[in-house]
């Protein structure tokens, strides 16, 4: 009696379209179907205008994705229910459904308050996404930036912005757990510019985290910064200064936790990312602009059909230089990661450079590799790197020409 009415409920929720999620697990045996998997879930997309299921099956390490039309979906997951699952959590805007499946194969059916609401209007791949920091609430500074209007609803012409802002702060947050907690946390924005990221900084980190924070935006601009320090005194940010400077020739710290250089031109980044590693900060966030040095120095006969076209070989000497700096850094002790700061169609200047200082330096045999490996490298490109010349007294064992 149980079963059909299982067969019931599901037949319902498929044929009404008002399933939000199901999700199956505790196995009890190794379906055909599931192929090992330890859980799947259920959810309803869009599909060239068509209402399907995706049925995601977590199998070890691999996630593996089908689509079905309700018919082929609702048979799906009964046939799971029945032959391989224990438990399953079907999940409307009325209400939860808890299945429990004992051993001899009883099933049970409790009906709860529900837990889920559906995104308004048709279910699709390209849903709302969940931002730190969230569409639809007010927040202070991107109002004043002009990305939000008063009730937290996002401008159309700065959507792009404001995906940016966010992609900006989920880095932030994957290095929380190698910034000081004990203490005041100094941060160092070179290249601030108009200071959306900067103000998204420091929000995320004193208003959403509670850190004691002394954050400083440096820029050549004067108005820029004019303006800016403006709008830090509205929004009461006592925290966060700016000042008008040039990034080689500041030197008012004596340590910083975080360096963040986002757009810093040419050899400028470098600069940056020197100073960065003589302060011995324990995070630097870096995404380089225009790169002119190695698009000057770089030569190879072998490289030549690529290099004889001025684009092919910008974007190569864009992407060269920056490999040329994380290895540096591997070098004086960071490990860094290359990463996609945000989608190409959004912007070129694409790739960030987040390097955390390790806690233990590299052993000997291991910084002689990555000396080798990078004396390899820009003597292939007979390149002499700004960053190399700059940190010559931090690189061991020193670097052979």
């Amino acid at each position: 009696m149980q079963e059909q009415q299982l067969t019931e409920l599901t037949g319902r929720l498929f044929q009404e379209g008002t399933l939000i999620q199901a999700t199956l697990s505790q196995v009890r045996r190794s379906g055909p179907d599931g192929g090992g998997c330890t859980k799947v879930t259920v959810k309803p997309v869009q599909l060239k205008g068509a209402l399907h299921y995706q049925f995601s099956s977590f199998c070890g390490p691999k996630v593996l994705h089908e689509n079905l039309a309700p018919e082929a979906a609702e048979a799906k997951l009964n046939t799971l229910l029945a032959e391989q699952f224990r438990q399953g959590l079907l999940q409307t805007g009325e209400a939860d459904y808890q299945v429990l499946i004992s051993k001899k194969g009883k099933t049970g059916i409790l009906r709860k308050p529900p837990t889920k609401q559906a995104a308004g209007g048709a279910p699709a791949h390209n849903r709302k996404k969940n931002y730190v920091l969230e569409e639809g609430v007010p927040i202070p500074f991107l109002i004043e930036l002009g990305i939000m209007n008063a009730q937290g609803k996002v401008l159309a012409p700065k959507y792009d912005k404001f995906r940016q802002i966010n992609r900006f702060v989920e880095m932030i947050a994957d290095v929380l757990p190698h910034l000081p907690k004990d203490r005041t946390l100094t941060i160092v924005d070179f290249g601030c510019g108009k200071s959306y990221l900067t103000f998204a900084m420091y929000h995320f980190l004193k208003e959403m985290q509670g850190f004691d924070l002394r954050v400083v935006g440096l820029d050549l601009k004067e108005d820029v910064i004019r303006h800016c320090s403006v709008l830090a005194e509205k929004l009461g940010y006592d925290g966060l200064r700016f000042l008008v400077g040039d990034i080689a020739k500041y030197d008012e710290l004596q340590q910083v936790d975080m360096v963040v250089t986002l757009h810093a031109c040419d050899t400028a980044t470098d600069a940056a990312l020197e100073k960065a590693v003589r302060w011995g900060a324990s995070v630097i966030l870096s995404v380089p602009c225009c790169q002119h040095e190695l698009f000057r120095q770089v030569r190879s006969d072998v490289l030549g059909p690529l290099l004889q076209h001025g684009i092919l070989k910008e974007r190569f000497s864009a992407l060269a230089t920056d490999a040329i700096r994380a290895k540096l850094l591997e070098l004086v002790g960071y490990k860094t990661q290359l990463l996609e700061f945000i989608d190409l169609e959004h912007t070129p200047k694409n790739i960030l450079i987040r390097a955390v200082r390790s806690v233990q330096p590299p052993k000997p045999a291991e910084r002689a590799k990555l000396a080798e490996e990078y004396e390899g490298f820009r003597n292939f490109l007979q390149a002499e790197p700004y960053l190399e010349r700059a940190l010559k007294d931090k690189l061991t064992p020193r670097l052979e020409r």
